[in-house]
């Protein structure tokens, strides 16, 4: 029987501005998931990804989730950090110049910033390797189902995580599929990929308020 990995490909550390997570938690909490593998994808930065694959190089999957022009893309073995502000096209070159794989963040979830247009969607999906098709953090069950659907109607892959922006929530969903090791052994993996996990409750999103609140009463006050 093939070995299955067990993977959460979106979570937060506390390098993200809504983000409480501290490196060294963020990784006892994934192992104590019982994740094989989990990319941390922190907003427009991979200071936090790369202070965690240093500490833990078998678990973490170095990757950043970019606030574009148009809605937000995760990338995944991410080596130079994308910065937010840019068109979906120009982000996505870059991305794509230095090997990443490339999601799309909750596109559907109607509550985020970061969702998609359906024009936009459309136009990018031809470019990009997979879309988010479960994310735990949505609140309503079929902006879920929406972007399952839309995966499947463009024959993509789905990409699922926790979007975890406190250490207790990682390992809530991802996926399980076969080992890799690099971005191209990921795509591969992407096609026999199968969800697990549920959505995490309503108040999760306090967390991330009182990250937010904690961290600007911080700034004022150093």
């Amino acid at each position: 029987m093939t070995e299955l990995w067990r993977v959460d490909f979106h979570s937060h550390t506390v390098y993200s501005k809504d983000g409480l997570a501290a490196i060294r938690s963020f990784v006892d909490s994934a192992r104590r998931a019982e994740l094989q593998r989990i990319a941390v994808t922190d907003h427009n930065t991979i200071r936090g990804a790369r202070d965690a694959f240093s500490l833990a190089p078998d678990l973490i999957i170095p990757g950043e989730e970019i606030m574009t022009r148009e809605g937000e893309l995760l990338g995944y073995y991410v080596r130079e950090e994308i910065p937010k502000g840019l068109t979906p096209e120009d982000a996505i070159t870059r991305l794509r110049e230095q090997g990443a794989v490339i999601s799309v963040s909750h596109p559907f979830d109607r509550l985020r910033r970061g969702a998609w247009k359906t024009d936009a969607l459309a136009r990018i999906a031809p470019k990009v390797d997979a879309v988010e098709g479960f994310n735990a953090r949505c609140l309503f069950a079929g902006d879920n189902r929406s972007a399952a659907e839309f995966a499947r109607s463009r024959n993509l892959p789905v990409t699922a995580g926790s979007d975890a922006h406190a250490a207790f929530e990682l390992g809530a969903c991802g996926l399980e599929l076969p080992p890799f090791h690099d971005g191209p052994s990921l795509l591969a993996a992407l096609r026999g990929a199968r969800v697990f996990g549920r959505l995490s409750p309503w108040w999760v999103h306090f967390f991330s308020t009182y990250a937010k609140w904690k961290k600007r009463i911080s700034a004022r006050n150093p």
